[in-house]
Formats: C-alpha cells, sequence, structure tokens
C-alpha cells in the first residue's frame, strides 16, 4: 500500500488549500484514513479521520468547522478540504491509512504514510 499526498502550498490567512491522498492498493473501501500534521519543533498531531464507509468522522478540536475530510472510494482518493486558514495550521500535512474500517486519532494505529505535504499560511 502507497500513499500519495498532494495539494499544499503557501496561502494567505482566511485563504483555502485542498489537500488530496491517493492510495494504491486493493480494497480502499475497507480502510479508515487520516489526516495528521507536524508542525516545526511540535509532535504529529491529529487533525481529521475517516472511516472506512464514510459514515463517521472525527476533527481535532482546533479545525472543526474550518476542515472537511472526505473519500472518493471510486477514485481510491482521501480529500481535506481546509477552509478559514490560519498561521498556526502551518506544518507538514501527512495522510494516513489503517486496516480497520473504525477511526482512531492515534497515529501509532495506522500502518500507511504517505509522504508529507508542506502547507504555509501567511499573516
Amino acid at each position: 500500500v502507497q500513499l500519495q499526498a498532494s495539494g499544499g502550498g503557501l496561502v494567505q490567512a482566511g485563504g483555502s488549500l485542498r489537500l488530496s491522498c491517493a492510495l494504491s492498493g486493493r480494497a480502499f473501501g475497507t480502510y479508515a484514513l487520516g489526516w495528521f500534521r507536524q508542525a516545526p519543533g511540535k509532535q504529529r498531531e491529529f487533525v481529521a479521520g475517516i472511516m472506512g464507509n464514510a459514515v463517521a468522522t472525527d476533527y481535532a478540536n482546533s479545525v472543526q468547522g474550518r476542515f472537511t475530510i472526505s473519500r472518493d472510494n471510486a477514485k481510491s482518493t482521501v480529500y481535506l478540504q481546509m477552509n478559514v486558514l490560519k498561521p498556526e495550521d502551518t506544518a507538514v500535512y501527512y495522510c494516513a491509512a489503517r486496516m480497520s474500517t473504525a477511526l482512531t486519532v492515534k497515529a501509532v494505529n495506522y500502518e500507511y504514510w504517505g509522504q508529507g505535504t508542506l502547507v504555509t499560511v501567511s499573516s
């Protein structure tokens, strides 16, 4: 299983970006997917997650109401729509997959990781 993240870039505060992450491999719908981020000098933190059947999602309090996670099982792709971006959202964003349909916020529970894409929000 390989994940390829894209969509990062430089944006002004208040702007929007959409991250994408394509997963190669079988049975995309059986994986729970998550987005994490890591800012310089900080630990990796959970941002958003979505169940295999997309029935349930979960968000970190810091992004609730601004970010939306979604998935297209036909395209084996997960998205993170980020609106009203703030300078504190600046980080490398990673997509992750786990061989379970259940959600979890713990990075250790995800078996597969993408390479990361940098999001920089200027003030």
